[in-house]
């Protein structure tokens, strides 16, 4: 049974447990002898680690990526943060864990979410449009995926259930911004927020962690997602080609820039407000995650190095 979490570790504790190795790298000392970077995982976050000694012993024994570790180290500072010193390091098995133990898991009710997010398809009054996304809902295995996949592997919504609660915010915060303006097609946007992510539930495994599949790394949840779309359009007779377009593009479009991974600009309302709403909704999550995992005496967090600043957290903390 596993007692130590990482979420708890403090500098200087001894450390005697089970992990998920999530990343395991070789680099080498000055002497020119091999030593591991390693990052461990549980369900209340990661901590990256570093393996002095025995490591060809570890390395021969085929220790890799995704496997549960037994670990015995200490946990030192470094850089401001905290890194365990691992002196030793064994595979287990993973018939001998419990997974719940290793995977972080959203907070709110994953059924009460979901029934919310399907209700949301009725706002949908275009035919076609809704008969697409329903196609989706009726699918039990894409529906099985869809309720526990992470909307990402780091930066927001991490965790079991991460994607359906990214999506419904989206759908929430669709009605309070794009309510504003007159003109817009409620029903491509809908949709597209609904649409958008859809790729992720192939882009990522999550059994025992959160990491990219093999065609996650290969296509990107962009071209997965146009190919499910794909296929579900072909599926419904006379469905109207510029709809099929329009969709399509607010998947490639979603990043808002090439550089973020987006084949297209937005070049439509509908998926200029579609990225600034996926881009809120994101940025508020990574960032609350990044502040609750953060010392709880402190007033300013660490230097979040994605986006190159601190944030101030304030003398009192507030459940979010």
């Amino acid at each position: 049974m596993k007692k130590q979490f990482i979420g708890d570790l403090k500098i200087g504790e001894a450390v005697n447990d089970t992990f998920v190795l999530m990343e395991k790298s070789v680099s080498q000392k000055k002497d020119g002898n091999n030593y591991l970077n390693v990052v461990l995982g549980d369900k209340t976050g990661h901590v990256k680690g570093v393996v002095w000694d025995r490591v060809d012993e570890i390395t021969a024994a085929g220790v890799s990526s995704g496997d549960f570790v037994d670990i015995a180290g200490t946990v030192n500072e470094y850089r401001g943060g905290l890194q365990l010193v691992v002196k030793k390091m064994t595979t287990c098995p993973p018939e001998s864990v419990d997974p719940a133990d290793y995977l972080p898991t959203t907070r709110h009710s994953i059924d009460t979410m979901f029934e919310r997010l399907a209700g949301q398809t009725g706002l949908i009054k275009n035919d076609f449009i809704r008969q697409l996304i329903q196609s989706f809902w009726s699918d039990p295995a894409f529906v099985k995926r869809f309720k526990a996949a992470p909307a990402a592997k780091n930066m927001h919504h991490a965790y079991i259930g991460g994607l359906l609660e990214h999506t419904l915010s989206m759908m929430l915060l669709a009605e309070k911004i794009a309510g504003h303006y007159s003109g817009i097609d409620m029903d491509l946007l809908y949709a597209g927020i609904l649409l958008h992510d859809v790729g992720k539930v192939r882009e990522f495994e999550y059994q025992y962690r959160i990491d990219y599949t093999d065609e996650g790394r290969l296509l990107s949840h962009i071209v997965i997602g146009l190919q499910m779309l794909e296929e579900k359009i072909k599926a419904i007779e006379g469905f109207p080609a510029e709809t099929a377009v329009l969709l399509k593009h607010l998947i490639v479009s979603h990043h808002g820039a090439r550089e973020f991974g987006s084949p297209e600009l937005p070049k439509t309302i509908e998926a200029v407000l579609l990225n600034y709403i996926d881009e809120i909704d994101s940025k508020v999550n990574g960032i609350r995650s990044f502040m609750s995992a953060e010392s709880s005496d402190e007033s300013w967090t660490s230097y979040h190095r994605l986006l190159g600043r601190h944030f101030y957290i304030g003398k009192t903390r507030e459940e979010t």
